[in-house]
C-alpha cells in the first residue's frame, strides 16, 4: 500500500520537475521607462537570445510539459520574431500568456488574439487615472493602454487581464480598476510592488503604508472573488484569514525568470547574481539548470524559518517574500519588510546602516524617451548604441 500522498503546499516545497509559473522576458527593449520596473528595461541587450535559441528553450518547455508560460520584458511585442515565437510555442503545446503596456495592439492585433485558444493577454496599468498611471509609467501611457483594451474588447476577446502593481497612489482606486475590468469584461489581476530593479529606487515612497496593507487585504477578502493575485500578497495573510493560492514562496520550487540573455534566475523579482542559477546556453539547456542547480536544491530544503518561526503567524505568512527582503537588505530567514505584525519595521530600522544589494542589471534609457515603431528589419545584433536598437521613431 502506497503512503499517504504529501499536501500540495509541501510537494510544492520541495519542487516539481517543470516550473508551473515560468517567466520568459523575451527582450529588454521598452518604449517606456516606468519608475518601478523589475527588470530595469528600456534599452535592448545585443546579447538577447535569436530566434532560433527561443524555439529550442519552447521545445524543452514541450518535453518537461509546461503548460504555459508568462511572456514578458522590456516590452515583448517589440522584438521582430514576436509572433512567430507566440505562433512556435502554441503550435508546440506550450500555451502563451504575455504582458504589454499595449503599444502595439491594433484592432488587426486584437481580432488575431481574440481568435485564439492558447494565447492570454494582460496590459499593464498601474491607475484608474491617467494622473495616477502616468506618473509611474509615463506620460500617455494610460491612453495608450485604454486603447488596447477598446481594441480587444471590439475584437471579442473577453477575460483578457488588466496587470495592476499596488502602490500608495492607487490603492484607493481598487473598486475604479475593478470597474475597468467589468465594462471591458476584463479580470482584475493586482499584484505586489517590490524593490526589484528600478523599483528599488521608488520603493520608499511608492510602497503601501500599514494602513493601506490592511485596507489592501481587507478588500481582497471582501471584493477579491474572481481577482488575480499571482500569489503576491501572501505576507498579507498574518492579519487572519488566508488569501487565495500557494501562501509561499515559489521561487526555485515551482516558479523562476528566464532573462533575455538566457540566464535562469530563481524568481522574477530576484535579478541579482545571488539567484542566478544557470543559463539555457550551458549543456543540457534549462531542463538541467531546473532540475540539478545548486541554488535550486538549496531553495528546495526545508526552511527552518528563522527568526519568524516562533510568530504566530508564520504558518500563514510563510516569512514573505525572498526579493523583498533581499533588496532592502533583510536576512532571507528574517521577516518581510512589511510584515503585519511590525517586525518588518524595525527588523529595516536595525539594517539601515548596512549596505542594500542593488540589481545585477541596468538596461534602463539614458537620455531623452522618443515614440517609437517597430521595423520589420531584424535589430543589429552586433551594436546596442542606440537605446532602442532595431526599432526607429515614429
Amino acid at each position: 500500500m502506497s503512503g499517504t500522498p504529501l499536501p500540495l503546499v509541501e510537494q510544492f516545497q520541495h519542487g516539481l520537475d517543470a516550473p508551473i509559473c515560468l517567466t520568459w522576458e523575451l527582450t529588454y527593449a521598452c518604449n517606456l521607462s516606468c519608475v518601478h520596473c523589475l527588470s530595469s528595461s528600456g534599452r535592448r541587450d545585443p546579447r538577447e537570445l535569436s530566434t532560433a535559441e527561443c524555439k529550442a528553450v519552447i521545445d524543452e518547455l514541450e518535453r518537461m510539459q509546461v503548460f504555459y508560460v508568462n511572456i514578458g520584458g522590456g516590452e515583448p511585442t517589440v522584438r521582430p520574431d514576436f509572433w512567430e515565437l507566440v505562433d512556435y510555442a502554441t503550435a508546440h503545446h506550450v500555451g502563451v500568456k504575455f504582458s504589454t503596456n499595449g503599444v502595439k495592439i491594433t484592432p488587426e492585433v486584437a481580432r488575431r488574439l481574440a481568435a485564439s485558444d492558447y494565447v492570454d493577454v494582460q496590459i499593464s496599468l498601474d491607475g484608474a487615472t491617467a494622473e495616477v498611471n502616468d506618473a509611474v509609467r509615463g506620460a500617455g501611457s494610460y491612453d495608450t493602454a485604454m486603447q488596447a483594451m477598446r481594441h480587444l474588447a471590439d475584437a471579442g476577446f473577453r477575460g483578457f487581464k488588466i496587470s495592476v502593481v499596488t502602490s500608495r497612489h492607487n490603492v484607493s482606486q481598487l473598486d475604479a480598476f475593478k470597474a475597468i475590468a467589468d465594462r471591458f469584461d476584463a479580470q482584475l489581476r493586482i499584484t505586489r510592488l517590490r524593490p526589484s530593479g528600478r523599483g528599488a529606487d521608488v520603493w520608499d515612497e511608492l510602497h503601501p503604508t500599514a494602513a493601506q496593507q490592511r485596507v489592501l487585504y481587507d478588500w481582497l477578502v471582501a471584493k477579491g472573488e474572481g481577482v488575480l493575485t499571482g500569489d503576491s500578497f501572501f505576507h498579507l495573510s498574518g492579519y487572519g484569514e488566508p488569501l487565495p493560492g500557494l501562501n509561499l514562496c515559489g521561487a526555485g520550487r515551482v516558479v523562476c525568470l528566464i532573462d533575455p540573455v538566457g540566464d535562469v534566475y530563481a524568481c522574477p523579482f530576484a535579478i541579482h547574481e545571488n539567484f542566478l542559477a544557470g543559463n539555457v546556453r550551458t549543456d543540457g539547456g534549462f531542463t538541467r539548470v531546473w532540475r540539478e542547480s545548486a541554488l535550486f536544491a538549496d531553495l528546495r530544503r526545508p526552511q527552518t524559518g528563522g527568526a519568524c518561526h516562533s510568530c504566530s503567524a508564520y504558518d500563514a505568512c510563510r516569512g514573505g517574500c525572498m526579493a523583498a527582503k533581499f533588496f532592502t537588505g533583510l536576512p532571507l530567514d528574517g521577516p518581510d519588510p512589511e510584515c503585519v505584525k511590525g517586525h518588518g519595521q524595525a527588523a529595516l530600522a536595525a539594517a539601515a546602516l548596512g549596505e542594500v544589494p542593488r540589481p545585477s542589471t541596468d538596461h534602463s534609457h539614458r537620455g531623452r524617451l522618443v515614440p517609437v515603431t517597430l521595423t520589420r528589419r531584424r535589430p543589429d545584433r552586433a551594436c546596442d548604441e542606440n537605446p532602442l536598437t532595431g526599432l526607429s521613431p515614429a
